[in-house]
């Protein structure tokens, strides 16, 4: 009986139609199907999953092994029977809603052939909005290291391994694990490996993020997304020493699968259930978010899991509001530096540092955050028709700003802006000519978004003008040169202020003729 250069684990519950692109992009694997094995385990599809597999089997009965079994509730169990039954050098993982580009099976293989790898990752993509973390793939390398590269954040199972590793360390996935069963076997597989490499040269696998969004992931309920921060958590711990190196990787689960736990959601829950949560992260971040850990993180991770474990519940909850809502809180300004007032600025019981406070690199985006209040037709200085944008700034530091260091736009155009302090902070007023509106506008009409651009302490900040309230001003015919177009200022579905210009040919002013007048005038 051959040896397969590589074994494709595929496991399977109600995939239908993404499986058969899976399974036409192995089959079509430019390494060949006769160094190639798929063992597929159907884990009790009711959707035709297992009939699918089957007619692949019976097509391609040399290349393709399939078992059924009843719905185990998870990936792991299937993704074991098949490693079981895996007969080749190396062994590969695919979700069934995934697919591979046509030469990375082979680039793979040929790739740890020559470098005596034990683990390869192909450059992994999004589809359909599916984030990918791409800085593990900046570029092509022989060799990484878990623990001072990108490495950590790229924990799925979808690589390259070799099988003798594998079985060597008796390495399977955790059964009791509904979710994130694929990451302790992938990092132990790494942190046994003699040789980590990378290729980013090729699209070799497209991570699809399903229409009905229904990838295990996504549908996670709260609870379990807690208990696999903690086994994720305990198993670091228990796999790595204490220091740098078990820190590298454990910056990744309290930055992504913990911090991921105290967001906007978590004020959805139940006080009991709030509570509970509390507790526990609690206590993974008392006894393992270390100093070095900290240090590394993003600022806003990084007080919110401080104050998860250094403080009650209800701070946690105002830290959790405050870092959600979109204006930020009070701020202390001191020189050339700006300190958010989040929960534990200079609380002596907390004794955190100011720096850890302080938004001076994002004081410019924050000033340039602001509220439409008002969209109406005026007139400019020279008595021409303008479109005037009225917005309310939360920061009265804004009106101390010079007036060209403000800047409300549509597009490329800057409007003529003044700046009045008034009601909690400060009013922006900026006048569109209409003449300017309209030069240089498509053949085909435009919309734009109305922006606000600040620049202040160095730094420029551009946000989106939005509104707590539909916005409009009436729709205008207006004319430039010899061509005619209707103007109107509205907001979008986001909230967003836009001014969108359509050109009126003859064709559409007709038409728009005879939907006014549809009897011809008779």
């Amino acid at each position: 009986m051959r040896t397969p250069d590589v074994s494709v684990v595929v496991a399977v519950y109600n995939t239908m139609p993404y499986l058969t692109t899976c399974l036409d992009s192995l089959i079509n694997q430019t390494i060949g199907r006769d160094r190639l094995e798929i063992v597929a385990v159907d884990d009790g599809s009711t959707d035709g999953s297992g009939e699918e597999l089957d007619r692949y089997a019976e097509r391609y009965p040399d290349t393709v092994r399939v078992l059924h079994q009843p719905n185990s509730g998870g990936p792991a169990a299937p993704s074991n029977r098949a490693l079981d039954h895996a007969r080749g050098r190396y062994v590969f993982f695919i979700g069934s809603d995934d697919h591979l580009g046509p030469e990375a099976l082979e680039r793979m293989v040929d790739a740890a052939d020559r470098w005596g790898s034990d683990v390869v990752l192909g450059r992994m993509v999004g589809t359909n909005k599916r984030y990918v973390h791409q800085a593990i793939y900046a570029e092509t390398r022989e060799q990484v290291d878990l623990f001072d590269s990108p490495l950590p954040w790229s924990l799925s199972n979808t690589k390259l391994f070799r099988r003798d590793l594998i079985e060597r360390h008796g390495l399977r996935y955790r059964t009791d694990m509904p979710m994130g069963s694929d990451q302790p076997f992938t990092l132990e597989a790494c942190f046994r490996a003699g040789k980590i490499s990378v290729l980013a040269d090729y699209e070799y696998y497209y991570a699809v993020k399903r229409d009905n969004a229904q990838n295990i992931t996504y549908a996670s309920r709260f609870e379990e997304r807690l208990r696999c921060a903690e086994e994720l958590v305990g198993f670091v711990a228990g796999l790595i020493e204490p220091g740098p190196r078990r820190d590298a990787v454990l910056l990744r689960h309290f930055s992504w699968e913990v911090a991921k736990l105290l967001r906007t959601e978590f004020l959805e829950l139940g006080a009991d259930a709030q509570q509970q949560a509390h507790d526990r992260v609690r206590k993974l971040a008392g006894a393992y978010l270390t100093d070095g850990i900290l240090a590394r993180m993003a600022p806003d991770l990084r007080l919110r899991l401080a104050v998860a474990r250094d403080a009650e519940l209800d701070r946690l909850r105002e830290l959790v509001r405050q870092q959600a809502d979109r204006n930020p809180p009070d701020v202390t300004v001191e020189g050339d530096r700006w300190y958010a007032h989040y929960v534990g600025f200079r609380d002596p019981s907390l004794g955190y540092p100011d720096e850890w406070y302080d938004v001076t690199d994002r004081a410019a985006r924050m000033l340039a955050t602001m509220t439409a209040t008002g969209l109406a037709w005026g007139r400019d200085a020279a008595g021409g028709r303008s479109l005037v944008v009225t917005a309310q700034s939360h920061w009265a530091e804004l009106a101390g700003l010079a007036t060209e260091s403000v800047r409300i736009t549509l597009g490329e155009l800057a409007g003529v802006t003044s700046l009045t302090a008034g009601g909690p902070g400060t009013v922006v007023r900026t006048d569109f000519a209409m003449d300017r509106l309209l030069a240089g506008v498509a053949a085909n009409g435009e919309r734009r978004v109305v922006r606000a651009e600040v620049d202040a302490l160095g730094g420029t900040g551009s946000a989106p003008l939005r509104t707590e309230r539909p916005l409009a001003a009436s729709r205008v015919l207006a004319r430039h040169g010899v061509r005619l177009h209707l103007v109107t200022p509205t907001t979008n579905h986001k909230g967003q202020v836009i001014v969108a210009i359509t050109p009126v040919t003859p064709r559409r002013f007709l038409a728009r003729l005879r939907r006014i007048w549809p009897s011809g005038g008779k």
